[in-house]
């Protein structure tokens, strides 16, 4: 029995369907890499010009990313490319990581609309943001000690 609510879900999936790729959706609605890594080796918060705030964790071994996670207070665009962004970045070098860019987050999400495109922005940007402070902190660890 199909109800309203149903019918309604349909007509919503349908819309986003229309102006978003399938990777978009699958990445907003069920995003990876969410939350935080405790004791991460690089941390990076940038807020974007929309607003939007992401941040990212990064753990690293043997100078590659082993782990990520990140967070957004963000839309569900934000979300998408958080998340693309962190799987994009896992098992990469730091200099390849860095080498993540707004337009190889797009590309990889199959495009966006173009009042979505800053979101790639931001989320190439907190990616850069946490290796920074990985490598600042590789420079001086003690620091580590003194983040909140």
């Amino acid at each position: 029995m199909v109800t309203e609510f149903d019918e309604l879900e349909n007509q919503i999936m349908a819309e986003m369907k229309r102006i978003y790729t399938e990777t978009v959706i699958d990445h907003a609605m069920n995003p990876r890499n969410v939350g935080s890594i405790p004791g991460a080796d690089g941390f990076g918060s940038v807020t974007g010009a929309c607003g939007d705030t992401m941040e990212i964790w990064i753990k690293v071994k043997d100078g590659k990313i082993k782990d990520v996670a990140f967070w957004t207070d963000g839309c569900g665009t934000s979300i998408a490319c958080g998340s693309i962004a962190t799987e994009m970045v896992k098992g990469r070098s730091i200099a390849q990581a860095l080498g993540v860019n707004q337009g190889e987050i797009l590309e990889a999400l199959g495009g966006l609309p173009e009042d979505s495109l800053h979101c790639t922005l931001l989320a190439a940007d907190t990616v850069k943001a946490a290796i920074q402070d990985y490598l600042a902190l590789k420079k001086e660890p003690w620091k580590k000690s003194y983040r909140r």
